[in-house]
């Protein structure tokens, strides 16, 4: 009796998943759940955000503010030891506060959005509040997070499947029709897989045909919500085990560009291959994220600009999550994959704006880096992201010395009093040098 109530169960889960999920996602098709699952996630985190407020407003207890000592001694070229309080100081922002650190850290949040990530340490509000906190664990482990599991086992499972049975049919218009018909099928039962809720903006600019699709890089997901909405040939390094055999499957069907490491590390290669891409013109678009890495959700770094001397239209996307649903941002120093994706799977769900921008093409007398910075900062722009101009690398590199002697010779001149023309000529020399 217990093995039958349980196959009943499993039946009436897979009958559910099956009819109000799979199918209405696999033709695009949306029945309305999700979005009336986030507008209650709305009210609810609005609530819980009033709550909070008023609990930190009951017992606030704000800190004396840190005095910053700062002495005539050094304009008048004499040094004193409180000189090093305001050297210490500016070692101190320079760890905490820098520019480029602080990218590769979880945004942080106006109020604390029932998930672990908080600007302040948890502490009891309100019997209310925790009941509906334990409530919230309770649904993203024991409902959400199984669904979502099931769902991206099929997605993958079909799209390992699918692709290889098109593979073997010969290169004509059938094959392409069906090789895109099943990667976005694939893809939108993995994006309900994430519970993402995607608002795409601006569709008459999608990427066409023959060109190149660049977007800012927020999360190996990236791929998934822009596949969502068309298909898109993948450029990457070969994997081997379970990513391995997705790519080999993947490319029988379409023809992704998948490097072997030794061919990543020539640049000629990798351009000329990218480039006879681009040149026929029935090939679907290529996806780069030219920044390199994953960025947290406010900023886009620089963009490396080998993607932009393949020639060809440009076609750029802003990416731009709603964190206050889920961190989508991929923490790899922090996070291997298969915890990110946990964290993912068990967050609230994935809201995200998607914009296709106008296309864009190389001026002439523009420069690959020009035009690179050129496309950066249009997607900064219409994604409310801050243009940075460091390189996204420096996440695992180590900083330059020229920026450690540029700051050496800037506070050489303060301690040594120099003003003027002189104080201005390190900083001026080394930025030349850059």
């Amino acid at each position: 009796s217990e093995s039958l109530i349980a196959v009943v169960l499993l039946q009436v889960w897979f009958s559910v998943m099956i009819g109000f999920i799979m199918i209405p996602a696999m033709f695009g098709l949306s029945l309305g759940v999700t979005s009336v699952y986030i507008q209650i996630l709305v009210k609810i985190l609005e609530w819980a955000t009033l709550r909070i407020e008023r609990g930190h407003r009951e017992r606030s207890t704000l800190p004396v503010p840190l005095r910053r000592y700062r002495t005539q001694s050094i304009s008048r070229g004499e040094f004193a030891l409180s000189d090093s309080f305001y050297f210490y100081i500016k070692g101190l922002e320079s760890i905490v506060d820098d520019q480029v650190t602080q990218r590769f850290s979880s945004e942080e949040l106006v109020s604390w959005n029932l998930l672990t990530r908080t600007n302040h340490n948890f502490h009891y509000i309100s019997l209310r509040l925790t009941v509906i906190w334990g409530l919230g664990v309770i649904i993203r482990y024991c409902v959400l997070f199984p669904l979502r599991i099931t769902l991206a086992i099929i997605g993958l499972t079909w799209l390992v499947i699918g692709t290889t049975l098109v593979g073997f049919l010969p290169n004509k218009r059938l094959k392409n029709w069906l090789s895109e018909l099943v990667h976005l099928m694939c893809y939108r039962i993995c994006a309900r897989g994430l519970s993402a809720t995607i608002q795409y903006h601006n569709k008459e600019n999608k990427p066409q045909k023959g060109g190149i699709c660049v977007a800012n890089h927020t999360s190996p997901i990236d791929i998934v919500i822009l596949a969502n909405d068309g298909c898109y040939a993948m450029v990457g390094q070969s994997h081997g085990g379970l990513m391995g055999v997705i790519q080999r499957s993947m490319v029988r069907s379409c023809p992704h560009v998948w490097f072997e490491r030794s061919e990543m590390r020539d640049r000629n290669a990798v351009t000329s291959r990218l480039r006879a891409h681009v040149a026929a013109k029935t090939n679907l678009p290529i996806l780069i994220f030219p920044e390199g890495t994953c960025i947290n959700n406010t900023s886009v770094m620089m963009f490396k600009k080998g993607s932009f001397e393949i020639g060809g239209t440009i076609y750029p996307v802003a990416i731009k999550y709603d964190p206050r649903f889920g961190d989508a941002f991929w923490n790899s120093a922090k996070y291997n994959m298969v915890n990110y994706l946990l964290r993912m799977m068990t967050s609230w769900a994935i809201v995200v704006n998607v914009w296709y921008l106008p296309p864009m093409t190389r001026r002439e007398g523009e420069d690959a880096a020009q035009f690179a910075n050129r496309v950066k900062s249009a997607i900064a722009h219409q994604g409310g992201l801050l243009d940075m101009a460091w390189d996204g690398s420096l996440k695992r590199a180590k900083v330059k010395e020229e920026f450690k002697e540029q700051q050496q010779k800037m506070y050489s001149s303060m301690v040594m009093g120099k003003k003027g023309r002189n104080s201005q000529e390190p900083h001026t020399e080394s930025t030349r040098r850059q």
